[in-house]
């Protein structure tokens, strides 16, 4: 399925659950839907006074409490002046390879399953794309920009740091970078931990050749607010830091504020992670009770599904009986016989998608 029609597909299949009579339950988006922390809506407020222009690096206070978090939650040591804010994930994920002055002799590698926008950016570049997990696809040819996505969008899965650090050390052999889209990191299971480029077992400290990129708006339902990080190889990011001031790209200060009241909110988090992990395992119960298949899924907000046939003809089905899902084949070409279902909705809306694919008989 090509990237131009995803959207009509999708809005064709919220037209199909409209007409079947019953209350669109729509998990064909990650679209967080529970309310954003008080702490976090307070301090915005309080910021709310800002005349002047904000810093393009971030406020001190807010790198700062970045640092404290990686700390707490990786296990590693950054350096606040490495920290740069950006406009949320997606932003950055689009506008890195024109940032880094890539054109079309440079390569980007991309999951083969992985969210669109690690492609489109590539594309705005006018960069050569390869989807690719295994490097040894590559052969003799070096690449320019690597991403890796964990835990990953569409399929939940969590990349062990053995792995991480084999893409690492094959990414420092031949000086390329690689760029770890970890905006999901924070959605496992209560007690279980997903590995971060950053953390020691990948690193050993050393971060050259390596980009992180963090949000917080699955951690904590902060979509609207637009907030997201990238750290490590210092070079690079003094490199992103200079032109993303040039170009603008830059956090509003209220925002900023708020950014780092949610940082410090570890609680907040451990809620959210509870929460997830209870709707995933309410739908990955009713599929499978039906017949389907769940591949990954141990984390993020998704549930990667599969009845053995083309990944339309599923998603249409499914709207019959009111559910928007999203075809796999949004996410790469391999994804074509599974579909995408978000868990951002309330365990009542799970629960009844549970109770019409019972009665539709799956």
């Amino acid at each position: 399925m090509t990237v131009w029609n995803v959207w009509e597909v999708t809005r064709g299949l919220r037209e199909r659950a409209a007409a079947s009579g019953l209350p669109v339950i729509d998990l064909g988006q990650g679209n967080p839907t529970d309310p954003t922390p008080g702490v976090v809506r307070d301090a915005l407020a309080a910021a709310s006074d800002a005349p002047g222009y904000p810093p393009a690096h971030g406020t001190a206070a807010l790198r700062d409490a970045y640092s404290a978090w990686a700390r707490r939650r990786l296990g590693a040591e950054v350096d606040p002046d490495h920290v740069v804010a950006t406009v949320g994930s997606k932003e950055f994920i689009a506008t890195v390879p024109w940032l880094l002055g890539l054109s079309r002799e440079d390569l980007v590698v991309v999951p083969e399953l992985g969210y669109p926008t690690y492609r489109a950016g590539a594309d705005l570049a006018g960069c050569r794309v390869l989807a690719a997990d295994s490097l040894t696809a590559l052969g003799p040819e070096r690449p320019r920009l690597i991403w890796v996505n964990t835990p990953g969008n569409p399929t939940g899965q969590v990349l062990p740091a053995e792995h991480l650090a084999k893409v690492v050390a094959w990414a420092r052999e031949r000086d390329c970078l690689v760029l770890s889209d970890e905006c999901y990191l924070e959605l496992t299971a209560p007690g279980s931990r997903a590995p971060s480029i950053l953390s020691p077992e990948v690193t050993s400290g050393d971060y050259a050749n390596i980009l992180a990129v963090h949000s917080l708006s699955k951690r904590s339902d902060m979509a609207g607010y637009r907030c997201g990080f990238i750290t490590g190889d210092p070079a690079v990011t003094a490199r992103l830091l200079r032109r993303r001031r040039d170009a603008g790209l830059i956090v509003p200060t209220p925002v900023q504020a708020a950014a780092a009241a949610a940082l410090a909110d570890d609680e907040y988090v451990a809620q959210v992670r509870r929460r997830y992990a209870a709707r995933r395992s309410l739908l990955t119960a009713a599929l499978r009770e039906v017949g389907f298949q769940v591949d990954h899924s141990e984390a993020g907000m998704f549930v990667w599904a599969t009845r053995d046939e083309a990944d339309t003809a599923t998603a249409t089905a499914l709207a019959d009986r009111g559910i928007v899902v999203a075809p796999g084949g949004f996410y790469g070409p391999t994804g074509s016989r599974h579909v995408r279902l978000s868990v951002t909705v309330p365990e009542d809306e799970l629960a009844e998608v549970g109770r019409r694919l019972g009665a539709g008989g799956g």
